[in-house]
């Protein structure tokens, strides 16, 4: 009989996220629903883990030119930076202003959301930070959350509360407009509304072509889902807003490949958290499974063939077969 002070004997192997095992090909986290998921990913990629302990990861942004990965830990009020030569971790911003979402503009400039002070800037190549966007009609935005920059320029983004409903991804603030998707032109230094037909909108991006929008809708109070608008007006007014995909488990930050699919970081529970992709028709086609809830996700690498992965407390990393 085993005395009351011993520790329990656990049979339980250790997670391949707890152990430097190699994977065995082809990853079982990658798992491949509609055969045209296949010719997306690789037999001999394995999912990794690239950074943890952190307390809530978004905002991955590639850059190319420095081959590092910027990513956003909200509650930390940093902005990290990963470097891809030699997998250092390094304060990029601290404060950020609890930023959420980065991009970067056609100039290569970093955009981000920042929910402490409500706003959406732009860092300068010296590093100097501009506001572009604070307030509509006078009074303070309810906190930018994700953004995407258009190949004319114009930045869209995301303002849903989401700093604004606590003090761990902000400061609790009132609400002084509904939750939009706003559409600002840096050209003309004019903000305007893009999307208003949604409670709560979140991650977006944009088709290839630019000639569809995709916007996460995540309201608090009822199912979560993702819609498509169509692009009209050479391409300054988004209409015509269908649901996308709807179901078990829900999107956050979504990316475009080039072929027109749309990797979603994605919550869904075991089995389901990590990345879901569905292609332009909105079937979802494979998944790439995670230990914990995903939020945001991007493209980079040298040939923009490797998928990074904000997932709660860790960043993950996977060469795939397509940009």
């Amino acid at each position: 009989m085993q005395p009351a002070s011993a520790t329990p004997i656990s049979d339980a192997r250790p997670s391949r996220w707890e152990q430097s095992a190699p994977i065995r090909y082809p990853d079982p986290g990658i798992v491949i629903l509609d055969p045209r998921f296949r010719r997306l990913v690789l037999d001999n990629a394995a999912i990794r883990r690239i950074a943890t302990g952190f307390h809530f990861t978004e905002g991955p942004v590639w850059f190319g030119d420095g081959r590092y990965l910027l990513f956003s830990d909200i509650p930390a009020d940093t902005i990290y930076r990963w470097d891809e030569t030699d997998g250092g971790i390094s304060v990029f911003r601290n404060p950020s202003h609890y930023a959420n979402g980065n991009t970067r503009d056609r100039q290569g400039r970093l955009v981000t959301c920042e929910h402490d002070t409500q706003r959406l800037t732009r860092t300068e190549h010296d590093g100097s930070v501009v506001v572009l966007a604070d307030t509509w009609q006078g009074r303070k935005l309810t906190g930018p959350n994700d953004v995407v920059v258009k190949s004319d320029g114009t930045i869209w983004f995301s303002d849903n509360g989401a700093g604004t409903r606590g003090n761990y991804l902000g400061h609790k603030a009132p609400q002084h407009h509904p939750f939009r998707v706003y559409r600002y032109d840096p050209a003309t230094n004019t903000l305007g509304i893009g999307v208003d037909t949604q409670p709560r909108p979140n991650g977006l991006c944009f088709s290839p072509d630019e000639s569809r929008l995709y916007v996460v809708d995540t309201p608090g109070d009822r199912p979560k889902s993702t819609w498509v608008y169509d692009m009209v007006d050479h391409g300054t007014r988004a209409v015509n807003g269908r649901v996308f995909f709807e179901g078990a488990g829900w999107a956050d930050g979504i990316r475009c490949d080039t072929e027109g699919n749309v990797w979603c970081g994605f919550s869904g529970g075991e089995g389901e958290d990590g990345v879901a992709v569905f292609a332009p028709d909105g079937t979802l086609i494979g998944r790439v499974l995670l230990p914990e809830r995903c939020a945001n996700v991007c493209f980079g690498g040298l040939k923009r063939n490797r998928l990074f992965m904000a997932a709660s407390q860790s960043v993950y990393a996977l060469y795939v077969d397509v940009r």
